[in-house]
């Protein structure tokens, strides 16, 4: 008797061949994006999806009122300033003075098409400054496309899975990467995408006495600003503040997003904050590539002008309306934004309760915390197998493996989790449980 599933197993097996997949283990985000979207117009059956972490929010209202004025008035047919609008940058460095204690200059926050272009232009600088120091270190698991950046610039990197190496075990295994003298920049999320583990400040200052000692610059990705909702970031120039490299280390680059924390993803916006002192750091390497030797510069002037000639000149009036009120006290982005962890609470103990485990389920000696991504697995199961199985039961996420994990499991988001979806999962992992 054939088992019990909610797609037809021919219908699914058709559409990842149809796609060009031979492993699903290996899928990219967006493939199974594909797959899924595919299989959802054959049978008209949808799925819990929970692969692509697209914000499932209504956008900051104040960000979308500033876009349609600015619209109105006429910005769409202006080239914006490559350095990004002086209102914007001053906001910038507004909320990082408000929301991380961190003091940075105007000039060193360049708004950029999302965070994907600001790790671009990042690695595309500082991956560059020197000719000795020619890798970028992650410390996974991470975004994958981070690391399809690289190998289209031809940039070498390394990686390894920090969940074995948390707190003062952290020092020995980055020294035994970055003495080697090569590496040019160590990358990380904080919150972590997919585990959604958040560095400790005993473990930043590891990280920042490491980057000090050999000269290295650390990307910090901070998507998911102020979403570890086990402690209230949001309160302007309030502690506790969003914990940040920064603190320790002028070697910084951050990324700050509005896609996620303000629910603006759809106008790719987001800004580079680089550190007084880099910004204004030469780098006679950097001619190899650049007009210019100082870093800030050839990052604007080289990197964001060859790629993009700037930043959508609406998006700019949106992310300075959004980060104006949040920085006024007028708008409070974390209070918004609380529902992802609510819904990662009620997908978490509908897994757990039939079945499934949770695989990245410590951030130390914490239970991790809900928000935006949990991990998933099934005993018995390779991340693999669990993602082709669920796919026969209209449930897709991706697998732990093109995250640099070395464990298995799946990444889930729950962005698009509504409670019609919850209510679908409920049902489908009851039976994908009762079959396995």
């Amino acid at each position: 008797m054939e088992q019990k599933t909610i797609i037809p197993r021919e219908v699914v097996d058709k559409a990842i061949a149809a796609n060009g997949i031979k492993d699903v283990s290996k899928a990219s985000i967006r493939q199974i994006v594909k797959i899924v979207r595919d299989i959802e117009e054959e049978t008209g059956i949808e799925y819990v999806k929970m692969e692509m972490g697209v914000p499932g929010l209504a956008p900051a209202e104040v960000g979308v009122k500033a876009e349609i004025e600015a619209l109105k008035n006429g910005c769409a047919s202006i080239y914006p300033p490559i350095e990004g609008m002086p209102e914007l940058k001053k906001e910038m460095a507004r909320f990082v003075k408000n929301f991380l204690d961190i003091d940075v200059n105007q000039e060193c926050c360049v708004p950029t098409v999302g965070s994907m272009q600001a790790s671009f232009a990042a690695f595309l600088t500082a991956g560059r400054r020197d000719a000795k120091k020619t890798k970028t270190l992650f410390i996974d698991p991470g975004f994958p496309v981070q690391k399809q950046q690289l190998k289209i610039m031809g940039l070498p990197f390394e990686t390894f899975d920090v969940y074995k190496f948390r707190g003062e075990a952290l020092r020995d295994k980055l020294e035994s990467y970055c003495k080697n003298g090569d590496i040019a920049t160590i990358v990380y999320s904080s919150p972590n995408n997919p585990s959604w583990i958040s560095f400790t400040d005993v473990e930043l200052r590891i990280i920042a006495d490491i980057v000090n000692k050999y000269d290295i610059v650390v990307v910090e990705d901070l998507a998911y600003f102020a979403m570890d909702f086990r402690k209230d970031y949001g309160q302007p120039g309030v502690p506790p503040f969003q914990p940040t490299i920064a603190k320790y280390t002028d070697n910084y680059i951050l990324l700050i997003s509005a896609s996620k924390a303000f629910s603006y993803a759809g106008q790719r916006i987001a800004s580079l904050v680089i550190s007084n002192a880099l910004y204004m750091k030469k780098f006679p390497d950097l001619l190899r590539f650049y007009a210019q030797e100082e870093l800030g510069r050839a990052m604007i002037y080289g990197a964001v002008y060859a790629l993009t000639s700037g930043t959508a000149y609406s998006a700019q009036y949106a992310f300075t309306a959004i980060l104006k009120a949040a920085n006024d006290g007028t708008y409070n982005f974390r209070n918004d934004i609380l529902e992802y962890g609510r819904r990662a609470k009620q997908a978490k103990d509908i897994f757990t309760q039939n079945g499934f485990e949770i695989v990245y389920d410590k951030d130390m000696d914490n239970p991790v915390g809900d928000g935006f991504y949990f991990t998933v697995g099934y005993p018995g199961m390779t991340g693999g197998e669990l993602l082709a199985e669920l796919l026969y039961y209209g449930i897709s996420a991706i697998t732990l493996d093109i995250t640099g994990s070395e464990r298995q499991g799946l990444r889930a988001c729950t962005s698009q989790m509504s409670q019609h979806k919850i209510d679908l999962l409920k049902d489908r992992a009851k039976l994908f449980h009762e079959t396995h």
